[in-house]
C-alpha cells in the first residue's frame, strides 16, 4: 500500500513539474510587438498570428498605436519588434541606433475619402489639386493628429502641395484617435480624411459595401503606403527578445506569410500587397 502511494506521489510530482516546465516554456516564448492601428483594425494580425504561432511556437502579442508611438515604445525598450508604416521615420530610427534591421513587408495606398456629395469637388483630382480645393472651399478635413504614419503622410502631403498645415483653421479637425475612429468622425461631420486603403476596405465591409464615405482621390505614386518590420537594437535594450524578433521578421517576409497576406481579403478585395523577401 505504501509502495503504491509512493508511486502515486512520484507520478503527481512528475506531472506538476512537467506542467510547470511547459508553462515556463510557454511564458518565455512570447513576442511583444508595437504596430500601427491599420494592421490591427483590419484584422490582419488576428489572421496571421495563429499561423506564426503554429510555425514557430512563439505567441505574438501586440499593442496597436500610431507609428510615432510605436517607435517610441521600441525606443523605450517596451517591445521586441515593430511593424509600422512611416519609412522616413523608420530609417531615421535605425540610423539613430534604436533599430538594427528594417525589412519591407507589404504595401497598399493612401486615399482621400469623403461624402458622395463632394462639397469641395475633389473627386478625380490629383492629391495636390485636391488639397488646394479643400483649402480654398474650406471643406471639413479630419486629421488623425496623432503622429501616426498616416498623420505623418498627411503633413508631408500638405508640404508637397506647398500649402501650410491648416492646423489653426476652423475647418481642420484633429481627432488624436485611430484610423477607424477618425473615419467615423469624418462621416459624422460630412468631411474628408486621408486613410490607408486597407482600413477603408474594413470600414466599407462594416457597412456591407455601402459606406457613407467614398474614395474620391487615389492612384498618385506619392500615395504609396509601405509597411516594414523593424527589430530593436539589443545594445540599447538588452532585455528585448531579439531572437524571437528575428524569427518573426524572417517569417513575415518569408513565403508562408507573404502568401497569407496576399490571400487576406474583405469584400473580395485585397487589403495589402506583399513585397517582402
Amino acid at each position: 500500500m505504501r509502495k503504491k502511494r509512493y508511486f502515486i506521489r512520484i507520478g503527481l510530482l512528475v506531472t506538476v513539474l512537467t506542467l510547470s516546465m511547459v508553462s515556463f516554456a510557454s511564458a518565455g516564448e512570447v513576442l511583444m510587438m508595437a504596430t500601427t492601428t491599420s494592421t490591427d483594425n483590419t484584422g490582419l494580425l488576428d489572421y496571421l498570428s495563429p499561423h506564426f504561432t503554429k510555425s514557430t511556437g512563439i505567441e505574438l502579442k501586440w499593442t496597436a498605436v500610431g507609428t510615432g508611438k510605436a517607435l517610441k515604445l521600441g525606443e523605450n525598450c517596451d517591445v521586441d519588434v515593430l511593424l509600422v508604416h512611416a519609412p522616413g521615420a523608420e530609417k531615421k530610427y535605425v540610423a539613430n541606433g534604436y533599430g538594427t534591421d528594417r525589412r519591407e513587408v507589404m504595401y497598399n495606398d493612401f486615399v482621400i475619402i469623403g461624402p458622395a456629395s463632394d462639397p469641395a469637388a475633389i473627386k478625380g483630382q490629383n492629391i495636390v489639386e485636391a488639397l488646394k480645393k479643400v483649402r480654398t472651399e474650406k471643406g471639413i478635413f479630419v486629421s488623425r493628429g496623432d503622429n501616426s504614419g498616416t498623420n505623418k503622410k498627411e503633413i508631408g502631403l500638405w508640404e508637397e502641395s506647398k500649402l501650410p498645415l491648416p492646423d489653426k483653421e476652423a475647418w481642420y479637425i484633429q481627432t488624436g484617435q485611430g484610423m477607424l475612429a477618425t473615419i467615423n468622425i469624418a462621416a459624422e461631420r460630412g468631411g474628408y480624411t486621408l486613410t490607408d486603403k486597407g482600413t477603408y476596405i474594413k470600414y466599407e465591409d462594416n457597412y456591407d459595401g455601402k459606406p457613407p464615405l467614398k474614395i474620391l482621390v487615389e492612384g498618385d505614386a506619392v500615395l504609396r503606403n509601405q509597411y516594414s518590420v523593424l527589430t530593436i537594437n539589443p545594445d540599447r535594450c538588452p532585455k528585448c527578445r531579439q531572437d524571437l524578433a528575428g524569427k518573426f521578421a524572417d517569417w513575415i517576409v518569408g513565403s508562408e506569410a507573404q502568401k497569407l497576406i496576399k490571400e487576406f481579403t474583405l469584400l473580395g478585395k485585397q487589403l495589402f500587397i506583399p513585397n517582402g523577401g
